[in-house]
C-alpha cells in the first residue's frame, strides 16, 4: 500500500490549494473588524505593559505565530507560552528550544493550562524578566501589567484562567471555547496574583495579515486557529490524513478499528462514517423514478476525525516535525 506517494503531495496539494481560501489574501476579511483594532489597541496600550507573554500552540511552534506581535509591540520583555503540551509530540523538544533561541526567543515554557501544568513558573519568570528590565522604574508602587497576547485559540483565556486558580484560587474570568473568536473584548485587565501584584490584559487573538502557504494554513485551521467552515472539514481531514500517514502516527487506525493504514480519505471517512453510524438517506433519480439510498455522512466523519485529533485521541502530534528535521515541508 502506497501511503506517502509523491502523487499525493503533489495532487493533494493543488487539491488543498483549491480548496484554501485563505492562502496569501487579507484574513481580515474572515474575522471583521475586530483583528485590526485590536492591533492597534495593544499597540496604543504598549506603555501601560511590563511584559508580553505570547500564547501558542506547542503542536505548531514553528508555524502560525503572528510576525506582527514582534514588529509592532517594541522591545518589551517577551515570554512565549507553548499550550496544549498534552498534545503536542515533544520528543525533539530541545530542538524547538534551539530553534525558537535562534530566533531570539529566549524564554519559552510549555504549558498545559487546563491540567496547570507547568503554569507555577510563569510569574516567577515573568517577575525575573520585568525586574531585570531597564524600563521599569515604577517607584514604590510595585504593579506588574503583563498582556497576553497569539493568534486565536491557543489558550490565552485558559492561561489566564489557569493563573488565577494558582495563585489567588479563583475560578474563571475569561471565557473559554473549543473555537476561534471567543475573546472579543479588547484589553480586558484582569488580576491573577496578589504577591505580587499583576494583572494581564486579555486581548483578542490575531492572526498574521496574510497566511504564507497553503501548508501553514492548514496546520492553522487543525490547531482550530482558522473557523473549520473556512476551509472545509473534509479538506482538513485530507491534510490530517496525510500527515500522519507521513510521520507513521497510525494511531487512527486503532481507534476507529480500520485495521490497517490507507492513505484514500474518502474511503477512511466512509469507514469512519460507517463505524458512527453516520448515515443519510439520498434520493437518486433512476429510469424507474426516486430510490432513497443510504450513504456515509463525509461532513460528520471529517468533524469526528478532526475531533479526535484535536481531543488527542489519536495520540500526541507535532506537526512542525520537517521544520524541526530541517525539511522543507513540500518534500515528502
Amino acid at each position: 500500500m502506497r501511503l506517502f506517494p509523491r502523487t499525493l503531495c503533489a495532487a493533494g496539494r493543488a487539491a488543498w490549494r483549491e480548496s484554501f481560501p485563505l492562502e496569501g489574501r487579507d484574513v481580515a476579511r474572515w474575522f471583521p473588524g475586530h483583528m485590526a483594532k485590536g492591533l492597534k489597541k495593544m499597540q496604543s496600550s504598549l506603555r501601560l505593559v511590563d511584559c508580553i507573554i505570547e500564547v501558542h500552540d506547542a503542536r505548531i511552534p514553528l508555524s502560525g505565530r503572528n510576525p506582527l506581535f514582534q514588529e509592532t509591540l517594541g522591545l518589551k520583555p517577551h515570554l512565549l507560552v507553548l499550550n496544549k503540551m498534552d498534545l503536542a509530540d515533544l520528543k525533539e523538544q530541545q530542538k524547538i528550544i534551539q530553534h525558537l533561541e535562534r530566533e531570539g526567543l529566549k524564554h519559552v515554557v510549555f504549558t498545559n493550562c487546563v491540567k496547570d501544568e507547568n503554569v507555577k513558573q510563569i510569574i516567577p519568570l515573568v517577575t525575573e524578566l520585568v525586574g531585570s528590565s531597564y524600563r521599569y522604574h515604577r517607584g514604590e508602587h510595585v504593579e506588574y501589567c503583563i498582556m497576553v497576547i497569539g493568534v486565536p485559540n491557543v489558550g490565552k483565556s485558559s492561561l489566564i484562567n489557569s493563573l488565577r486558580r494558582q495563585h489567588l484560587r479563583k475560578g474563571k474570568a475569561a471565557r473559554v471555547g473549543g473555537e476561534p473568536g471567543i475573546t472579543r473584548a479588547v484589553m480586558s485587565r484582569i488580576q491573577v496574583c496578589e504577591r505580587p501584584l499583576m494583572f494581564l490584559l486579555d486581548t483578542p487573538g490575531v492572526l498574521a495579515p496574510r497566511i504564507p502557504s497553503v501548508e501553514t494554513g492548514l496546520k492553522l485551521a487543525l490547531c482550530g486557529t482558522v473557523l473549520d467552515h473556512l476551509v472545509g472539514e473534509e479538506t482538513m481531514a485530507d491534510y490530517l490524513l496525510y500527515t500522519l500517514n507521513r510521520h507513521q502516527l497510525l494511531g487512527y487506525v486503532q481507534h476507529y478499528g480500520l485495521g490497517e493504514a490507507c492513505d484514500d480519505i474518502a474511503s477512511v471517512l466512509k469507514r469512519v462514517a460507517v463505524k458512527l453510524r453516520k448515515t443519510q438517506k439520498v434520493k437518486v433519480l433512476t429510469g424507474t423514478g426516486d430510490v432513497n439510498v443510504i450513504q456515509p455522512d463525509y461532513p460528520a466523519a471529517a468533524r469526528d476525525f478532526l475531533r479526535a485529533f484535536r481531543s488527542g485521541l489519536l495520540g500526541p502530534v507535532m506537526l512542525d516535525r520537517d521544520l524541526l528535521q530541517g525539511r522543507p515541508a513540500e518534500e515528502p
